[in-house]
């Protein structure tokens, strides 16, 4: 799949701009807090349906203006795609596809498969359980379609038994079962493919580790769930006065974790700075090469934002080594530093384009 080309109105503080695209690497060069993750992230939108930065989507129009609007044309598999968003404060937004609205933004997960590697995946590893899991849920929902589907339901259920668990009078026993069936019919095939996803994703996970530490450290991630614990009904409905308690359900698949480990050890103990990042940036190039893999087995976009801090000279150059392959596609990336993207450049094969950021206007 390739992004040829990309315009953006009012998009954060992206005022305007028409862009084409390389369909090898694309650099954006500038200051910190110029626009060059905001371009990456008009990207993202086009693929998500919502910014990775910011989920409220009137807080992502330029300040001082009503509206923003993102197009994207795209070669997918020999096809021309034309993908378009816009948003008016105070409305709707507009998502559609070939100048065709959706009536589910949910359908349009996994049409354009897409890899972001960012600071903010640190919280991946510092962060609580609802990181690791939404790690998992972009990956399957993106090859998946019935899973997506399913989490909705299993979160509306969810939702609704929370609500009856807050009542002060005792909830309706055949309401509370009604959803706790629901949570357990949608929460299994939840596990099961979760299970699946974590199996074929780890040894593909470390050898990425492996590549880029020089095979210095051994790592490893592992799966928990309530799941685990026996059919899920029995889970859910076991300590049910301890969730009356509490007011809010204490088991099922919505309290799934990934453990990560450095080691022996956690890495969010454990891990140096340098260490987390190789660690983050294993995760996501493994994303990108199980999503290359399953699905409609459309090669991603596979999105750098400023990569390269924190990690040492021999990190670097192995990350460089991986990005220069061919098999990663169409790649964008952001970074203060113009000689790491030159060293990058200096190894790429094909064609590439660099864009000047500056107060979120951008010239090639």
């Amino acid at each position: 799949m390739i992004l040829n080309h990309i315009t953006i109105l009012n998009y954060k503080n992206i005022k305007e701009a028409e862009l084409d695209f390389s369909p090898n690497i694309n650099c954006f060069v500038g200051s910190n807090g110029e626009g060059k993750t905001n371009v990456l992230d008009a990207i993202y939108f086009l693929s998500f349906t919502k910014s990775a930065t910011n989920a409220v989507d009137s807080q992502n129009v330029r300040h001082g203006e009503e509206f923003f609007m993102i197009q994207g044309l795209y070669d997918l598999n020999g096809n021309t795609e034309e993908v378009s968003c816009g948003l008016k404060l105070h409305q709707k937004k507009q998502f559609k596809r070939n100048k065709k609205a959706y009536k589910k933004l949910a359908e349009h997960i996994g049409l354009l498969p897409l890899i972001l590697v960012s600071p903010n995946d640190h919280e991946l590893i510092l962060g609580g359980s609802d990181e690791r899991r939404r790690f998992m849920d972009i990956v399957i929902s993106q090859y998946n379609p019935t899973y997506m589907s399913l989490l909705m339901r299993y979160n509306a259920a969810l939702q609704q038994r929370n609500i009856l668990l807050k009542q002060e009078e005792e909830p309706d026993e055949e309401i509370m079962s009604a959803y706790e069936e629901v949570m357990a019919n949608c929460g299994e095939p939840i596990y099961k493919m979760r299970n699946e996803f974590i199996t074929e994703f780890i040894p593909v996970f470390q050898n990425y580790y492996a590549r880029i530490s020089g095979n210095h450290e051994l790592v490893g991630l592992t799966y928990t769930s309530h799941c685990q614990r026996g059919p899920l009904l029995e889970v859910i409905q076991r300590d049910r006065a301890k969730d009356r308690a509490v007011g809010f359900s204490l088991h099922g698949i919505h309290k799934d974790d990934l453990t990560m480990t450095l080691g022996d050890y956690p890495i969010k103990r454990e891990g140096s700075q340098g260490q987390n990042k190789t660690y983050l940036i294993s995760l996501k190039l493994a994303q990108f090469n199980f999503l290359k893999q399953t699905g409609s087995k459309t090669t991603p976009l596979l999105l750098f934002d400023d990569i390269f801090d924190k990690l040492d000279a021999n990190r670097v150059e192995q990350i460089i080594n991986l990005a220069s392959d061919e098999a990663f596609g169409q790649i964008f990336i952001t970074d203060t530093n113009r000689e790491n993207l030159d060293r990058i450049l200096e190894r790429s094969q094909g064609d590439y384009k660099i864009f000047n950021v500056k107060g979120g206007v951008i010239n090639e």
